[in-house]
């Protein structure tokens, strides 16, 4: 069986991670990796791919800093080039990304079967490009690997029963990676104080509105006088920081490179709390058993909200300096097992086979 599969953004690297080590170990699956190039930075890309040895790729298409239009219609032409040369029984697409969508949808006008990794997640804000990017890639993939039942519920609602789709609850691939990583991680080269928060920031319903990105940075600025913020500052809102001169005035909020996989691991294992807009990293808080403030209107993770582990604060400085509050003073009890055991990347290998 030949196994092609599409990465572009550093969520998705993680996620290919535990499928390509279970990959590895069959004699009878070869996988080509295209590596789209949506981020080429290399603290967000090739430090990945070195940190967690992850094969080199096949392909790197090299596609980036464009429009959203842009990027989608030139990864779909180049991923179709590589599709008719390789001529994969399955492509395997993660998460909602534009490389996601692309590959899914080469994949599909060339009648090729397509896997969908975390699937049925929904934020029901269609005004998120990832929203848009996940649903239309559900409605094509032959297979839609679930990392939850609030997932599988989803599709169910959606009609997907009807649909020539297998629905699968494979639990989450990210699970996989906590604990296979958490022995190797490693604290950043960097002077760290002995208590701090962790906090990102990028998404562009925050960069992109000057309102929500000084509200947020105001809070995390007043957090900061009570406890240390460690915050790996993607490069778009490094540059929005900058020209839109939003002065950070806060010595106790330390904002550092972005940071390689196995640091952030060591981040979220030493960190008291997580400040974050990424949907991955509302998991790996809950993974490392740290309370988590989401800055967004809404999260796919309803589990987290739902067992009070993750407070929704959207871009409020009210919300989030009271949701801050209320985790500082209270106990939080974390529920076992909400996305797995750990084990999700040998049933996807099983189920594709």
């Amino acid at each position: 069986m030949k196994l092609l599969t599409i990465i572009g953004a550093r969520p998705q690297f993680i996620k290919a991670a535990t499928v390509s080590r279970v990959v590895a170990e069959k004699d009878d699956i070869q996988e080509v990796i295209v590596h789209t190039g949506q981020h080429f930075d290399d603290n967000m890309s090739q430090i990945f791919f070195q940190q967690m040895q992850i094969p080199k790729p096949d392909y790197n298409l090299e596609i980036n800093s464009l429009s959203h239009g842009a990027m989608t219609g030139r990864m779909l032409e180049k991923i179709e080039t590589v599709l008719q040369k390789e001529k994969p029984d399955w492509v395997l697409v993660y998460g909602d990304t534009n490389s996601t969508i692309a590959g899914a949808l080469a994949a599909k006008k060339l009648h090729i079967k397509v896997a969908h990794v975390e699937a049925g997640l929904r934020s029901f804000n269609m005004r998120m490009p990832e929203e848009v990017n996940r649903i239309l890639t559900d409605r094509i993939s032959d297979i839609l690997f679930c990392p939850t039942q609030t997932a599988v519920d989803n599709l169910t609602k959606e009609g997907f029963e009807h649909l020539p789709a297998i629905i699968d609850r494979c639990g989450d691939v990210m699970y996989d990676a906590a604990l296979f990583y958490t022995k190797r991680s490693r604290k950043p080269k960097l002077e760290l104080p002995e208590k701090f928060l962790l906090a990102t920031c990028h998404r562009a319903e925050n960069t992109d509105d000057e309102d929500r990105l000084a509200q947020i940075f105001a809070a995390f600025a007043e957090i900061s006088q009570q406890t240390s913020i460690i915050l790996p500052l993607h490069p778009r809102t490094r540059k929005i920081l900058d020209k839109r001169n939003i002065k950070i005035d806060a010595k106790n909020l330390l904002l550092i490179e972005p940071v390689g996989y196995l640091e952030m691991v060591w981040l979220l294992q030493n960190c008291q709390m997580v400040l974050t807009d990424s949907g991955g990293l509302q998991k790996e808080a809950y993974f490392f058993q740290k309370p988590c403030l989401t800055l967004r209107d809404e999260t796919e993770w309803i589990e987290l909200v739902q067992n009070s582990v993750n407070k929704i604060c959207g871009a409020s400085k009210h919300l989030i300096l009271k949701n801050f509050k209320q985790f500082s003073s209270q106990k939080i009890k974390f529920p076992k097992q909400l996305y797995g055991n750990g084990k999700a990347a040998q049933r996807i290998v099983s189920l594709l086979k």
